[in-house]
């Protein structure tokens, strides 16, 4: 603690213990808590509390108070903890008294102010603080603390109820951290004293009629195998398990017991345990049991669980698939003609009667298709899965469930009627299936239904009533399909199959970008760029995007009323400047010339003046694109490009497109640098030895502009845009100076450059907004002069700049000074109620 602070400390804890002062809010609580938490973890010496009496004495007088508020009291307790977490200072609190009037018996928990959520919750967090040394683990069990925590398992608060969950899980492997497990046996094991008192407890609400204290031990069970607990203590691991297998099994036979999915999610947690890696012993069949017991919602995410875990036996996981493909299996065989099986299992884990019927109602049908795809989705995105999925019989699952709910699908079956009838128009299972069905375009083996798949999703892109956000989804799982059939296409010479796919995909393509939903028109523009990004090399997609109407709608676009419009329509005309105007095979003559040029002038005009910042930075992005992509010329034709692009970024209110600008100027560094340079991972000349190139270089800088820009932007008001001004400041100081050759500043003052740069200099230092930079070479500082801008980047400390720009805006006002200063005006006890704003 700095001496500065332990001159405020009495006044706070003095303020804090005065019931006539008003009290402060929890931030400013919690903030000195947490200032003591950082204390307490540095310096666990007693000295802390010894040579601040003034901690106990708050304590002491909030003790003593007759009423204090829930506020205070909880503050008092945690704060006690804190104090308490070490050994030596605990010792010292239970010499004062204080710790059995605040934990045990004597303290808050018989009183009324026990009856407020945030002292209980305070209370549990404090033993947990204190809880890490043998000292207070023995108070806590000697003054019924224990029995407490117990109760509050069951707390109304939910926050109290975890908190109180959370700690018996410490206090059950801190009380084992003592023993040495490494040399014992699983039949060696003797309970420590508290750990015994816990493992007794869950036994007992194990074996009770109430369903609310087997539903509690079954969460803290779940929540001690989830912790460490089940990796580190594997014979006290096991001993736990054989103590409760036998309940837990009792349990997935008992219908009555409601606790089900805790169960499932118990024995996820389990599995995880290196101790039951082995499949000898009976914990898998008791797994086995469950997937079979349980129902498809409860069994399902311990399925995907058992999937993901690398120690499952084979057949356990096999078991797992098939209880999540059980309700695709029912899709396929509801849709087939009687006595035709068109399933994906040969046999189902549980009664398939269940599945039906679940499928059959219209109130748990579309929650429990969305679950499962969201499962099949999960496995889908695995780089190994230990199965093999029936793919193809899972892709013809998923159309058909999109034919249901589209209603393109009459099945002859009474099921198939009855599931069609509860997934019609149902955009919950559309969305999922279509985010399953464009993971699936990854995936081997799906090529014979190619021509079906495209039926599918063409239908719903055809559609009137496809809502936006399905629409969205369709055309994001039909630009994956297109990318998986252009490469069938190129391996089996399916052109022919896929030049007819792509005019139906541009035909409902151009009618989508006349919508009147603005989400509509934003989806297809986002579509139309996926698809440059993924196809624009091949020949059969630029030849359909040139003779279709595409083009010119995408440009209207750029007019669109709506800014997210303009914004796609910006990034989409980016994109296709690639096939188009940029393409290798399109010289720059004639009228495309003059539509590129027009193409350009017309984004620039969005980057000057479009009202809306979402166009405008798309309008950055795309110019860094093709400056990236080589797009802009020879490298005069860019410097022009890119001083004229600077020049009206560097008036934007947006921040983020003053940030774009600075990217674009890195961008186009990097690139001179690359061009201008005779190798460039050569050695870097010195400043004294630059060659023409470095000169030249810096010519190219200054006449595009680029310092002024760049220095202007270290003292941005947005700090991202000055961090970012300051690393491109950086390279190219790296790249004009070795580090030992930067300029020493004293020496640079003899000449009117050096004048100018080291008023720039110490305006940096000022922090000057970067409005009170001169725009024209004022104060004798000339952003276009290359010797000043060679002074300026040796000689200015740009890496001290640079650790001033990365702190934290509030590191003064939120230090622990500041703090006890405003908790001290706050209360009126400091005459200039100067109050710092966090």
């Amino acid at each position: 603690m700095t001496r500065e602070c332990a001159v405020l400390l009495p006044g706070v804890c003095a303020a804090l213990a005065d019931p006539r002062q008003p009290g402060l809010d929890d931030t400013c609580l919690e903030k000195l808590l947490d200032w003591f938490r950082s204390l307490t973890w540095f310096d666990p010496t007693v000295e802390l509390v010894q040579d601040n009496p003034c901690l106990t004495e708050f304590i002491t007088s909030v003790l003593a108070l007759p009423d204090p508020s829930p506020g205070i009291l909880s503050f008092t307790l945690q704060l006690a903890g804190i104090l308490a977490s070490s050994e030596s200072r605990f010792q010292h609190l239970q010499q004062e008294q204080l710790l059995g009037r605040l934990f045990g018996r004597e303290g808050p928990r018989g009183g009324a102010a026990w009856e407020e959520a945030s002292v209980r919750s305070a209370w549990l967090k404090a033993v947990h603080s204190m809880v890490h040394h043998q000292p207070a683990l023995h108070f806590l069990c000697s003054t019924g603390g224990m029995d407490v925590i117990f109760a509050l398992q069951g707390d109304p608060s939910l926050f109290v109820a975890s908190a109180a969950s959370q700690l018996l899980v410490h206090l059950l492997t801190f009380s084992l951290e003592s023993e040495v497990s490494e040399a014992l046996s699983a039949e060696d094991c003797a309970w420590p004293a508290c750990a015994q008192m816990i493992v007794k407890h869950i036994e007992e609400s194990l074996q009770s009629s109430s369903a609310s204290h087997i539903e509690q031990s079954l969460k803290l069970l779940s929540s001690l195998f989830a912790s460490y607990f089940g990796s580190c203590y594997a014979p006290w691991t096991t001993v736990l398990w054989s103590g409760i297998a036998k309940q837990i099994e009792s349990f997935l036979l008992e219908e009555t017991v409601q606790a089900q999915s805790v169960l499932a999610n118990l024995l996820l947690n389990v599995a995880r345990c290196p101790v039951f890696s082995s499949t000898e012993g009976g914990f898998w069949a008791l797994v086995t049991s469950a997937l079979e017991h349980l129902t498809p919602a409860q069994a399902g995410p311990l399925a995907v669980g058992l999937l993901k875990l690398c120690r499952c036996p084979q057949d356990v996981r096999i078991q797992a698939l098939t209880v999540l493909l059980q309700p695709m299996d029912c899709i396929l065989r509801a849709a087939s003609q009687p006595l035709e099986y068109a399933g994906l299992l040969d046999e189902s884990v549980s009664d398939p009667a269940t599945v039906e019927s679940l499928l059959s109602s219209k109130t748990s049908c579309a929650g429990l298709l969305c679950q499962t795809l969201a499962h099949l989705q999960e496995l889908l995105s695995l780089k190994y899965l230990r199965v093999d999925l029936p793919r193809v019989p899972l892709l013809c699952s998923l159309m058909t469930i999109l034919q249901f709910c589209n209603g393109f699908l009459s099945p002859p079956s009474p099921l198939g009627s009855t599931i069609s009838r509860n997934l019609i128009n149902c955009f919950r299972v559309q969305k999922s299936a279509l985010d399953v069905l464009a993971a699936l375009s990854e995936e081997k083996d799906c090529d014979t239904h190619i021509q079906s798949l495209f039926d599918v999703l063409l239908a719903y892109l055809q559609s009137p009533n496809t809502s936006p956000t399905v629409l969205k989804k369709t055309f994001q799982a039909t630009s994956k399909w297109l990318v998986h059939l252009q490469e069938l296409s190129c391996s089996n010479s399916q052109w022919q199959q896929t030049e007819k796919i792509l005019e139906d995909v541009f035909l409902v393509l151009q009618k989508r970008l006349c919508s009147p939903c603005w989400e509509v028109r934003d989806s297809s523009l986002e579509f139309l760029t996926t698809l440059v990004k993924s196809l624009r090399d091949q020949r059969e997609f630029r030849q359909r995007l040139l003779s279709s109407e595409v083009l010119r709608l995408t440009e209207n676009l750029l007019e669109d009323p709506e800014s997210y419009v303009r914004a796609s329509a910006v990034t989409a005309v980016g994109h296709l400047a690639s096939v188009t105007y940029f393409a290798l095979e399109s010289p720059v003559i004639g009228s495309q010339y003059n539509k590129e040029v027009g193409t350009i002038a017309k984004l620039q005009e969005i980057l000057l003046t479009d009202s809306e910042g979402f166009p405008r930075r798309a309008v950055i992005s795309i110019f860094t694109k093709w400056l990236r992509e080589g797009c802009t010329g020879q490298l005069e034709q860019t410097e022009q490009f890119v001083s004229g692009v600077i020049q009206t970024v560097e008036q934007d209110l947006d921040w983020e497109v003053r940030l774009g600008g600075l990217e674009l100027v890195e961008v186009f560094c990097s690139q001179a640098i690359s061009q201008l340079s005779q190798c460039p991972y050569a050695p870097v000349p010195s400043a004294v030895t630059s060659g023409t190139p470095q000169k030249e270089l810096l010519q190219v800088f200054c006449r595009a502009k680029l310092f002024g820009f760049l220095f202007r932007s270290l003292c941005d008001c947005d700090k991202p845009v000055g961090q970012r001004a300051c690393d491109v400041l950086i390279g190219l100081r790296g790249h004009f100076y070795p580090v030992s050759t930067l300029e020493n500043p004293q020496e640079i003052e003899d000449s009117p450059a050096g004048r100018g740069v080291a008023w720039l200099q110490r305006t940096l230092r000022q922090g000057s907004l970067a409005q009170n930079f001169p725009t024209d070479g004022g104060d004798g500082v000339d952003f276009q002069d290359p010797e000043s801008m060679m002074l300026a980047l040796g000689a200015i400390d740009l890496l001290e700049l640079h650790d001033e720009l990365n702190k934290s805006s509030d590191h003064v006002q939120e230090s622990p000074q500041s703090l006890l200063q405003d908790i001290l005006a706050t209360v009126g006890t400091i005459e200039d109620n100067e109050v710092d704003c966090y």
